[in-house]
């Protein structure tokens, strides 16, 4: 295999298997880090991918992993390890010397806090903080900030749910205003700035659909996309963090970060849009109604 442009892929999550496919389709030589050799693994194999098995914490599997790479994409799920992570990436990669673009991935609410701001979510502020470590670091870092996705459980399974049960989407947003991104629409970005960096190094990308809704606009999206009647239900904030968040089972700092999101749309924080998917792709980001249109199967099972 090349490694002029070996890419390095640190997380095989939803955008990072997104952009570990539009590489590939442009015959771009990557490696895949995972924790488990699992089916998941197995797959990535049989798509062309080079995997090798390793943690983002531990500077070890971080240096083998980076042996003869170019270029990397840096992400990892919500966890109160994403600090360290950073860190242990950053000075590994230093030391490596020889990466010409490393793409982190991290969240649009950086884009709107301070170093002592604290209305924002630990997960957030793990991002705010990392970014200040890769800035530090002196490495060609590319930093890129989605608002929240629009395949997110929030707009996707629970929503479906919702949908089929009483024709409803029911979430604490009140009248705040969002500007969901695809998670395809994110891959294509982070693809782009790993096939060519240099134009990229230094760059924040804002990644956001293409317009800000508030949620009875989006309601009336799903019912043009789906055919059928879908009318926003507002459900207090504590009402729903004590019943569908709790009932989710999630780890309490994920519980956290997503109820803090809650509650930052509902403030309407995430009242934002940006064409950056445009200027860096040339295509524009996709629409709420196309989304759910080529998922009708799904959200009306």
């Amino acid at each position: 295999m090349a490694v002029g442009n070996l890419v390095l892929i640190a997380n095989a999550g939803d955008v990072g298997s997104a952009v570990f496919g539009q590489l590939r389709a442009q015959d771009v030589p990557v490696r895949v880090l995972v924790r488990r050799d699992d089916d998941r693994a197995a797959g990535l194999r049989a798509r062309g991918a080079e995997v090798v098995l390793g943690d983002l914490t531990r500077p070890e599997s971080v240096a083998a992993a980076l042996e003869g790479v170019a270029r990397m994409y840096f992400a990892m799920p919500v966890s109160p390890d994403h600090l360290l992570a950073t860190t242990v990436v950053a000075s590994v990669a230093r030391e490596h010397g020889k990466l010409d673009g490393l793409v982190g991935m991290s969240q649009m609410t950086v884009s709107q806090m301070t170093a002592t701001s604290t209305a924002e979510s630990f997960q957030q502020r793990l991002h705010w903080l990392a970014e200040q470590v890769l800035n530090w670091s002196g490495l060609p870092v590319v930093h890129i900030r989605p608002t929240s996705f629009l395949d997110n459980p929030l707009f996707t399974t629970l929503a479906a749910r919702s949908i089929r049960e009483n024709g409803t989407i029911a979430l604490p947003f009140g009248t705040g205003r969002t500007s969901p991104v695809a998670v395809a629409d994110v891959a294509r970005v982070v693809s782009t700035v790993l096939r060519d960096p240099a134009p990229h190094i230094g760059h924040v990308y804002e990644l956001t659909g293409p317009r800000t809704v508030d949620m009875t606009e989006m309601a009336e999206e799903f019912s043009r996309a789906l055919g059928r009647p879908v009318a926003y239900v507002d459900v207090p904030l504590d009402q729903w963090r004590s019943g569908v968040l709790a009932k989710a089972g999630l780890p309490p700092h994920t519980e956290q970060h997503i109820a803090t999101m809650a509650r930052l749309h509902r403030e309407n924080r995430y009242d934002r849009a940006t064409d950056d998917v445009e200027r860096v792709t040339g295509l524009p980001a996709e629409r709420i109604e196309a989304f759910v249109a080529a998922r009708k199967d799904f959200y009306l099972g």
